[in-house]
Parts: C-alpha cells; structure tokens; sequence
C-alpha cells in the first residue's frame, strides 16, 4: 500500500501521525552491541561464541568467519542462533581465530576477533602392556603421552612401593625395572596430567622364576615287598609341573594320573611318587623333573631291592701293583689297580704303610683307571702300598687277591758317591714382619752332582736357652730357583716374647 494511502488511513482512525510520512533511513552501525569474546574449552565440549550485531535497518543478519574463511551452516556441528556460533563437540582443528559478521542492504561490519582455544586431555600414544619377565631380567614399560598443554607423566606401583634403587623414567617417560624380583610383580600405572584434566594406562609385571627343587629325591633300598615314597618339592613362578620318568623307560607319570601300572606307581600333588610292593624289577634310577615356561630342573635317585644286592660281590682287582725296588730320585712311579666285574659303582684308593696316600700328598694323584702315579719321586716315598677297592657290598685290597705276606713296596736307589756336602752358612739379606730371606752358596768341594734341593730349618731360642727345631719355620728350596730363599716365619712373638731364631740348611737328594 502507498505510504500516502496508509498516512490517511491512520487520520480516519484518529491516530496523530505526521502528514506527509518521513520515510525512515536505512543504516547499519558501527559498533556491536556484543563482540564475541575469546574462549578456552577442551576437545569433546562443547564451545559457544556470543554475539549481538549492530543496529541497523533493516535488522542485521549474523554470520562467521574462521580463520577469514566463511562458515557454513551445513556442518553438522556447527549452529548459528540468535547470532550465537555453537559447536557441538570440539575438536583440535576447531582452534582458530572467529569474526561475527553483520550483514544488511548498507553493508557488513565485521566484529573485533575472537580466538578459540581448544586444549587436549591427556591421551596416550604407546600405552604400557602386560608383560612376563624371568628374573634378574629387565623389563620396560612405555608410556608416551600427547596433549596440550604438554603433559606431565609419573609412574606409580599399585598396592606397593616402586623397586628401591632399581627402576629408572627415561626421558620419553618409559619406565625401565632392572635385576628384577619375586616381588616385583604388580601393576603398574602411568599417570599423565594436564591443567586440561588426568589419564591413566597401566601394565602387569609377571616375574617368572625358574623351577627349583625344595626337597628333592635321595637314594634309597628297600626289600622286596615294601613301598618306598621318593620326594620332589619343587617352586617357581608359575608353579611348575612336576612329572617322573624311570630311566630307559617312555613311560611318564604325573599328580593326580590314575596308578601306573597295575596301581603300584603314584604321584602325589605334591610330586613325590611312591611305588608299593616293591619288586626286583623296580630296581634303577628314577628321574624327577620340574618344568615351567620359566625353565626347568632335573634330580635323579638310585632304588635298590635287596634281593637285587644279594647277587653282587665284592669289587674284583684285575690287575695290582707289583714291587718297584730300583727307582732313581726324580722320577715318575705307576702303580695299577684294575677294577672289574659288574656290582654297584667302584671306588679305588691307596695306602702308604696303612695311611691314606692321595689328597695327603701333592706329587700322588690317581688316574682315571685306578692306577696311582708318584711324580718327582724322593728318598721318603719308600714305603708299602695297597690298593682299596670299594663298593656298597664290599671291599677288596690287592694283598689280599694276590695271597701275599707283604703288600707291594717302593724302594729308592741312591747311586754309588759321595753324599752331598754341607753349604755355606746362611746369611739373613732381608727381613720384614713376616718373612726372612737367607741365602748361600753350594758346597764346591762336594763331588755330589745330583743336590735337588736344600732343607732350611729353624731353631729358636729364649733366654739364651734353646728351644730346639719346632718345625715352626721348614721351606724346600730349589738349585734352579736360585739360593735366595724367602722363607715365611710363623709364631715368632708369643705372648709378649722375642723369639731369637737361628737357621741351618743342608742338602737333599
């Protein structure tokens, strides 16, 4: 309707309106009544920008910018209402700088900017997992963590304290446990923490332990007829399965398997087996074994029946010493001891005039085959040897197999000549808290060629009086090591005294 036609119908209604109408400007102002403000959010909320445009007339519309691009209202997320910019959930790539744009037929006004923050919880790029680790192993567990602000991490052990002086953060946050325990098993979380909020991840440690055998089987012998019960207690992380096996034999038995065979062999949960009613057949060695992920461990035990012992004799001595009666000084002896025949496990051993000969003497070993071996022989090795042989059911001496009246004997032979002359007096040429070192020169008048070594004893006195030779002080010296001879002195002060010593040295061959 003309403006003229609406003026006169409002004067026939009575209303007071100025003839002729003014007609009202269009305008868009400058200023917004409200300008966007800036906002901080974490991703996943949601973020809302207020904003009331400029008079103006026509009524403004309201539109965005990001980043000086215009938005569009077809994203989903995105909601403009009543000049208010909502996003419904955040994201990181929401982040950015907002304009609220005012739009009439005048023109636009854009608004002051507006800046969105959108910060980020904590969240995880490698997560610690679950792990198994043996023992005195190491094991690490990562924790890498992304956010903004940058987050800060720390570990921590559920329902225990974290390994004392054994676990380390490495600088990308992966915690790492060294030469671990038993009793580092456990959880353990990775905290990480922003002004945004907090997130946690966590692993399991297992720490697997070997098996070991708490009580583990011995021999035994029994007569025929009785049961016999052999121990296998073993431990481990995981417990390990315990399972027994005869030797020579494909047959496993385990805990809890029905008796094998004809309900005489058992094992219990334990893992000890017992074999009833014993029988001569049963007779060996019985192998225990414990096993796990973690590794595994072997015990065996002998069972002997009586019955089975019954047939066995004493050990048999194929071949004996016989007597060495023309041996120089320095060289080497044998003396055989073959042992044979079946029976039990033989050992073989030796007796110089009815003592114990090797571990007793450094030059005397024993040989694989029993036969025993004299190196560097001396004037003192003479003497009568016997061969031992024994077993579980008996003993053998070589004197007795071959009927004589004596065992065999070493004597040694000094060659025709004269004894080695005595050396020069000794002089001490050093001496410190414990030891004095004498030397002296060889007797050059002597024909004597074979001297092997010097004897250097000791006599002590107190008072004046002599104490005599105690054997406090006695050292072997060698020609080929040369005649200095440092000697170590013991019990030289005894209760307060000063004991005076004085040295002799003479010769042997």
């Amino acid at each position: 309707m003309p403006s003229w036609k609406m003026g006169r119908k409002a004067a026939l209604l009575g209303a007071e309106l100025l003839w002729p109408p003014v007609p009202i400007p269009w305008l868009l102002r400058d200023d917004f009544r409200q300008p966007p403000g800036d906002v901080v959010v974490a991703a996943g909320e949601p973020a809302v920008l207020e904003c009331v445009p400029p008079r103006g007339h026509p009524e403004p519309s309201v539109s965005w910018k990001k980043n000086g691009a215009r938005l569009s209202d077809k994203d989903e997320r995105l909601t403009i209402r009543g000049g208010k910019l909502m996003l419904a959930s955040t994201r990181k790539s929401d982040a950015g700088i907002y304009v609220c744009v005012a739009t009439n037929v005048v023109g636009e006004r854009d608004s002051e900017p507006a800046e969105l923050v959108v910060f980020e919880r904590p969240a995880f790029g490698k997560r610690p997992l679950n792990q198994a680790v043996l023992v005195e192993g190491t094991v690490e567990f990562p924790c890498e963590v992304v956010g903004d602000p940058r987050p800060v991490a720390r570990w921590r052990k559920e329902e225990g304290e974290m390994p004392p002086g054994r676990w380390e953060v490495l600088p990308n946050n992966t915690l790492r446990i060294s030469r671990l325990r038993a009793e580092d098993e456990g959880t353990y979380t990775c905290v990480a923490d922003n002004s945004v909020g907090r997130s946690e991840a966590s692993g399991t440690l297992t720490v697997h332990v070997p098996p070991q055998l708490v009580t583990g089987p011995r021999d035994q012998t029994v007569a025929p007829g009785q049961s016999v019960t052999f121990q296998c207690q073993s431990k481990g992380n995981p417990p390990p399965a315990v399972f027994w096996q005869k030797e020579g034999s494909q047959t496993l038995l385990f805990p809890g398997q029905p008796p094998h065979p004809a309900g005489r062999f058992s094992v219990s949960p334990g893992g000890a087996m017992t074999i009833a009613a014993v029988q001569p057949a049963d007779a060996g060695y019985y192998l225990c074994q414990a096993i796990s992920v973690a590794g595994s461990v072997l015990a065996k035990a002998r069972l002997d029946v009586e019955e089975a012992l019954a047939e066995h004799r004493p050990p048999v001595i194929r071949r004996g010493p016989a007597n060495q009666t023309v041996l120089p000084v320095g060289a080497t002896a044998w003396l055989p001891c073959w042992v044979g025949g079946g029976g039990p496990p033989v050992s073989v051993g030796w007796l110089k005039d009815g003592s114990t000969l090797v571990g007793a003497q450094p030059r005397a070993s024993l040989l694989e085959n029993g036969t025993l071996q004299i190196t560097g022989l001396r004037v003192t090795d003479s003497g009568h040897y016997e061969c031992v042989a024994t077993s579980s059911v008996g003993e053998t001496r070589w004197d007795d197999v071959a009927s004589r009246t004596t065992p065999p004997q070493i004597s040694m032979h000094l060659p025709p000549g004269v004894l080695p002359g005595p050396p020069s007096t000794p002089v001490v040429t050093n001496i410190t808290k414990s030891s004095v070192t004498l030397s002296w020169k060889g007797n050059k008048d002597s024909s004597a060629t074979d001297v092997t070594s010097y004897i250097v004893e000791a006599f002590r006195y107190h008072t004046g009086v002599l104490s005599g030779c105690r054997g406090d002080v006695v050292a072997w010296c060698h020609p080929a090591m040369g005649h200095p001879c440092s000697l170590a002195a013991r019990r030289w002060v005894a209760h307060g005294r000063q004991w005076q010593l004085t040295w002799r040295v003479r010769p042997t061959r």
